[in-house]
């Protein structure tokens, strides 16, 4: 089996290229790995959003739930996604469900850290949000390519 350093794992995904060791390095004390089972929660609607993660491998759904009705599939995270981007946004809670579709690695880092650290240097503050923002578009995109299927027939106005 290979050990990997957490530094390694960032550098190697997507969502942080263009970032310096250094700066992996910084957020490398807010990591750790973690192994999820087949349908295990990543997190629930409601509950504190105090984490972010980078999926290594896997597959992991997001989904709305309501009374009386089966999961809507928001979207789908695979390798070299990353979801949760509600540790930014005050109150801190997650507004959909995550969960693990298959066996899936991630890489988990704590919000509450990374709060701190981009306090403490604004220009790593800048880059992850920069980042961040960058998915919330790709996800609204994808969100408008979906209702524009579901809604979007003759005379549909939307």
């Amino acid at each position: 089996m290979t050990v990997y350093d957490l530094v390694d794992l960032l550098s190697e995904h997507r969502f942080f290229h263009g970032l310096d060791k250094d700066t992996l390095h910084l957020l490398r004390g807010c990591a750790q790995n973690a192994h999820l089972r087949e349908d295990e929660y990543l997190f629930r609607t409601g509950g504190p959003a105090d984490t972010f993660y980078v999926v290594r491998q896997g597959l992991v759904a997001l989904e709305l739930t309501a009374p009386g009705r089966a999961p809507l599939v928001l979207e789908t995270v695979g390798e070299d996604g990353v979801l949760g981007w509600s540790w930014l946004v005050p109150p801190y809670k997650w507004f959909c469900d995550a969960r693990a579709v298959e066996p899936t690695d991630v890489v988990v880092l704590d919000g509450a850290c990374l709060r701190g650290k981009c306090d403490a240097d604004p220009a790593l503050g800048y880059a992850l949000l920069t980042r961040v923002s960058q998915v919330m578009h790709e996800r609204l995109q994808a969100t408008r390519v979906r209702l524009l299927d579901l809604y979007g027939g003759p005379g549909a106005h939307l």
